[in-house]
């Protein structure tokens, strides 16, 4: 991934480019634009709006659903018709509105890059649309730029960029035209600027390297194109279900209406209209709609705590993470430099404090005024109230430093006579002001080269204490000051005598509240790992800060393209801080740990984050800093820009998921115990417990509503304490087969057995298939009080009062069936009688028996469960 040109010399890369210094002329330019192409990202063909439609109903259950809403159409059952056609239009409708993310995101990259860019033409300065820009072409870029191409530098005056989208890093990065080692990481270039970055101090003059899909912002965009989206667990898994149990429902039915054609006394037309009913009956149509609106609830819930959710499917997804690849900073960290640490020939001092507010307690006291003045009056920067908070207009580092100057109550003002700007050369900034003294020269830059213009010091023991607050993850600035004689400054003159004043140590800290979000995910047994383009050192130190669980261990970009795809599955498994990272190594990274069977959340708010949000089970982009591009690839959007916002996120995305699995648990069971009903009649060629307009009702009027309840649960104890769900377990668990079976085999039992009491008793078979329905419908409303709680006991106060929404559903369920049983009217729809009111409460006490039994059998199941764990 390295480019050609930041390891050659200004002289050299300008030969390779076949390029002047003066600019290319205007007939060239013309030239190379038609051999190169625009500079701009290529558009993304997108499918036509018909066939995004009719791609949404290419999946066999809806093939078969869509079959059986013909068969019922054909029998006349128009109710059942238009619920089944309902639910395939809404799950179409929703797949067709979340179409089209991938060019979304790709579009969000191609605004990045400038719109207009002043270059060299003919040896004169001319502006030209960005989208002209081609390679050879001479650049010049001032502070507040949007630099249009990778550009190798020519010339740097006091050049900065913001590469933060880049490279992770939270203050801008030096430039200069000298070459850069041919191994440097991408940060490291201080040779180049890449497209897309703001230049936020200098100026500078460079030749075109890049334009287009070649520059490292296109080539990101390149790996954004290539990154298939993954399917969430609940997804794929649905998928798979739907075929196996569309075949099995067809080929059974087949089986099913063979057997009875040949052993049976029905009529065949007959026959196969009950065969038809039990295939609906079976097959849970319910099921999408029910899943759906249960996804739709966790947006509202998850958008209530601040994370706003872009795909549906996310919502289960988020719940099953086990591990959290997150970016550094603006994620775990404030993006704000602070002060923390001092030192001074008086000794070393302990700054508090957050963000850029001038207000923190610095321990122990001591005097730091000259200190202070130097850091407030050799500086470019600004700090504006805004609100309850400050904010930084400039350098976050000068910022800081304004901050620290406004702990020690320093308010030095002071005019100032000149100034040498910061230039990567001679790496310091120095200005000259009328001090009360007279003229004052301050200087501010790095250690090694302040400490070398200072006199009467010991360098190498102040050369070791920088070095100590650099391994701290500091960054690490000294001051120094003289009194000048003149108006001028000279750096000449600047480079001995100087009088050190001391060090500061900066970072851009941790949140607090990610802190506790991080303590809170590994308690839920999901990892944490840190992967950022910012320094090893500073990723160690927040790694520590923030408790990760191997904080000490930092593996750099370099390190890892040493590492074969062993070895990186080792890593990914024993190293949880990766710094120096480049997009490509966040897409590896990813990819391993997917590889190793585990479920990635990946953070990120830079444009070298998208690939790896887009590769990702779960997405998380940052909703205030972060890029649109970070935004569009991602499945949620953090709207506080807060890593405890992802805790409270897994948390509702776990209860979404519990929420599923109960509705699964609800619908499979109560679907297969209707069809059981007639099938083991027909099989055992019984009398019909249960007609077939019957059972369809009782599927019609249970199978959305009931299930819809569980949609609303709220969160079980526990849940954040539970371990993720792994990424290959089955949707039909050994437990929840177990669980069908059981039902089955109870309400068939019980079905059957209060039609047998029934014509014991004399009763007429209408009457007797009628107090069968209503077992069948008593049953189910008991089956949902039992399977709210998958964990705990189903009898406890709290479970049995249920929700409102419980209640009210049952209440519509009770009221629509009264109403067939007993209104003259409908009575010959489904073939009802009357039941006496005894027998209504024989049947609700055998539904509070189902109960006891299944709440039994999974109390025992449970305590065995945890002797063999």
């Amino acid at each position: 991934m390295t480019d050609p040109f930041h390891h050659l010399t200004a002289a050299e890369a300008l030969a390779a480019l076949d390029a002047r210094p003066e600019g290319l002329t205007q007939a060239e330019a013309r030239r190379r634009l038609e051999r190169h192409g625009p500079n701009r990202l290529p558009e993304v063909r997108r499918r036509g709006r018909l066939r995004r439609l009719l791609a949404q109903f290419d999946n066999v259950l809806i093939h078969v659903l869509l079959a059986a809403a013909v068969v019922t159409g054909a029998l006349q059952h128009w109710v059942d018709t238009g619920v089944i056609l309902a639910v395939v239009l809404a799950n179409a409708v929703i797949g067709f509105l979340q179409e089209g993310k991938a060019e979304a995101a790709m579009a969000a990259i191609r605004v990045m890059l400038a719109p207009r860019a002043a270059v060299l033409r003919d040896g004169q300065r001319v502006s030209v649309p960005g989208d002209e820009v081609v390679p050879g072409d001479v650049v010049l870029i001032e502070a507040g730029d949007r630099v249009p191409a990778d550009l190798r530098l020519l010339q740097a005056h006091g050049l900065a960029a913001d590469e933060s989208m880049l490279t992770g890093e939270s203050v801008p990065a030096g430039k200069s035209a000298r070459p850069a080692p041919r191994a440097a990481a991408l940060g490291d270039r201080q040779s180049m600027l890449w497209s897309g970055t703001l230049v936020t101090q200098g100026s500078a003059r460079g030749v075109v390297a890049a334009t287009g899909t070649a520059t490292e912002i296109g080539r990101i965009g390149g790996l954004l194109a290539q990154v298939e989206d993954l399917t969430t667990p609940l997804v794929a898994q649905m998928d798979r279900f739907s075929r196996a149990l569309s075949v099995a429902i067809l080929g059974a039915s087949a089986l099913l209406l063979a057997w009875a054609a040949i052993f049976g006394e029905h009529d065949f037309a007959a026959l196969f209209m009950l065969v038809v009913g039990v295939a609906v009956a079976a097959i849970p149509e319910g099921l999408p709609a029910v899943m759906t609106i249960t996804l739709a609830i966790g947006v509202q819930a998850m958008a209530r705590r601040r994370a706003i959710v872009r795909r549906l499917p996310a919502i289960e997804a988020i719940g099953s993470v086990g591990v959290i690849c997150t970016d550094k900073t603006g994620t775990l960290t404030r993006n704000e430099m602070v002060v923390t640490e001092v030192e001074t020939p008086e000794g070393r001092f302990h700054v508090a404090g957050e963000g850029y507010a001038p207000e923190g307690r610095i321990t122990p006291d001591g005097d730091l005024a000259r200190l202070a003045r130097a850091a407030a009056l050799c500086n470019d920067a600004s700090l504006v109230r805004q609100g309850d908070g400050w904010r930084a207009e400039g350098d976050p580092m000068e910022a800081a430093l304004l901050a620290f100057a406004g702990k020690t109550g320093e308010r030095a003002a002071a005019r100032r006579l000149d100034a040498i700007p910061f230039d990567s050369r001679h790496r310091y900034m120095a200005v000259l002001v009328e001090a009360g003294e007279g003229p004052l020269a301050l200087v501010k830059g790095a250690p090694e080269r302040v400490l070398r213009m200072c006199a009467g010091l010991d360098r190498e023991a102040w050369h070791g204490r920088a070095e100590a607050l650099a391994g701290q993850g500091l960054r690490v600035l000294a001051l120094a000051e003289r009194p000048q004689t003149g108006a001028r400054l000279s750096a000449g003159e600047l480079d001995a005598d100087l009088h050190f004043l001391g060090l500061l140590g900066l970072i851009d800290p941790p949140r607090p509240e990610a802190i506790a979000a991080v303590a809170e995910c590994r308690a839920a047994g999901i990892e944490v790992k840190m992967i950022t383009g910012d320094h090893a050192g500073t990723a160690r130190a927040i790694a520590g800060a923030i408790g990760l669980a191997q904080a000490g261990r930092v593996l750099t970009g370099a390190e890892l393209d040493r590492l074969d795809d062993a070895g990186l599955a080792e890593a990914v498994a024993t190293v949880d801080v990766f710094a120096r990272t480049s997009p490509e190594h966040k897409l590896r990274l990813v990819r391993a740990l997917q590889a190793g069977g585990r479920s990635v959340a990946m953070t990120g708010d830079g444009v070298n984050d998208a690939p790896a949000l887009k590769r990702a089970d779960v997405g998380i982009a940052m909703g205030q800093k972060g890029s649109q591009a970070a935004k569009e690839a991602a499945d949620l959007v953090l709207a506080d820009d807060n890593f405890a916002t992802i805790a409270a996120a897994v948390r509702e995305g776990r209860t979404v998921q519990d929420n599923l699995r109960k509705v699964i648990s609800f619908e499979l069971p109560t679907n297969a115990g209707e069809a059981a009903t007639v099938v083991l009649a027909l099989l055992l060629g019984l009398a019909l417990p249960i007609t077939a307009i019957q059972i369809l009702w009782v599927n019609l009027i249970t199978g959305i509503t009931l299930g819809l309840a569980l949609a609303f649960e709220p969160t079980e104890p526990g849940t954040m304490a539970r371990p993720p769900r792994p990424r290959d377990a089955p949707l039909l668990s050994g437990g929840l087969v177990w669980h069908v079976v059981l039902v089955s085999a109870l309400f068939s039992t019980a079905v059957f057995g209060v039609f047998a009491l029934a014509i014991g008793r004399g009763y007429p078979t209408p009457m007797a298939q009628t107090l069968a329905m209503n077992t069948l419908v008593v049953l189910e409303i008991f089956h949902l009080f039992f399977i709210r709680n998958l964990h705990g006991t189903s009898l406890r106060p709290g479970m049995v009062r249920g929700t409102p929404v419980v209640w009210a559903v049952v209440l519509v369920v009770a009221v629509a069936q009264c109403a067939v049983t007993y209104l003259p009217a409908l009575q010959p729809l489904l073939g009802t009688r009357s039941i006496p009111l005894a027998d209504g409460a024989m049947v609700v006490a055998l539904g509070g028996a189902l109960l006891l039994v299944l709440e039994g059998e999974k109390q025992l199941r449970l305590r065995l469960g945890r002797k063999t764990s």
